[in-house]
């Protein structure tokens, strides 16, 4: 059986609260789809609810039983997940 295309969420560069809302509805809809791969490698600054926002989304896809992985993870979103203690939360989420 093939496996199902994954829908790519691409971050902006500044994932803030203005921002916050587009994102979150670019995942519900990459979610209604199936898998998901959410692309930061643009991020230069992400807000503690952005942050929220995608272990929530990738809890639903668990719950869906749906892939969700974070690729190319740029170094100033790395450090906003550990600085803010999320380390252990995004751990098996970030890839490569």
């Amino acid at each position: 059986m093939a496996k199902a295309p994954q829908n790519l969420v691409e971050l902006p560069a500044v994932v803030d609260l203005d921002a916050v809302d587009g994102v979150r509805d670019s995942l519900i809809a990459a979610l209604e789809r199936g898998p998901v791969t959410v692309a930061a490698g643009a991020v230069a600054r992400i807000s503690t609810n952005a942050l929220i926002l995608l272990l929530s989304a990738a809890e639903t896809a668990r719950r869906n039983s749906f892939a969700f992985e974070i690729t190319g993870t740029s170094a100033a979103a790395r450090s906003a997940i550990e600085r803010l203690g999320f380390g252990g939360a995004f751990a098996g989420l970030m890839k490569g």
